[in-house]
């Protein structure tokens, strides 16, 4: 017995070894600008990785939790919340969205941990920059 809880042994070579067993990630081509797939001669393009990630990042904080039957309720983001909220400054709007945006992107195991977000809200437009962690690196992203 080697710490406080002997019933849960979440070593480091636990961790490391699950992301050893993960295997590729891959996702639809997504085009931002145009919201849609990305096809090629009549098929879907499929991507690996980061880019897959990126991808599954961005559909995940576009969709709301809860609101759609297709998705686990471990899907999705729930800025939502932040609308007409009483939150009484800026900064704890900032961080309730930091706070979402962690808990939406840190349910995928390929996703070690989101840093450096900035936060900023103009009119009713939420903008977001961060920077995710991932098994395969690091990659940034601006939503």
């Amino acid at each position: 017995m080697s710490g406080i809880f002997p019933f849960i042994d979440q070593s480091v070579e636990t961790v490391e070894a699950a992301e050893q067993n993960l295997v590729m990630f891959k996702e639809y081509a997504w085009d931002f600008e145009k919201n849609d797939f990305v096809m090629h001669n009549g098929r879907p393009v499929v991507l690996e990785g980061n880019d897959a990630l990126m991808v599954w990042a961005y559909k995940a904080l576009k969709t709301e939790r809860y609101r759609y039957l297709a998705y686990s309720w471990n899907f999705g983001v729930e800025f939502d919340r932040l609308m007409g909220s009483s939150f009484s400054s800026s900064q704890l709007q900032q961080t309730e969205a930091e706070r979402y945006l962690r808990e939406a992107l840190l349910v995928n195991p390929y996703i070690k941990d989101v840093a450096g977000v900035q936060v900023s809200f103009t009119k009713d437009v939420l903008n977001m920059s961060f920077k995710l962690l991932t098994v395969y690196g690091e990659v940034n992203m601006n939503v």
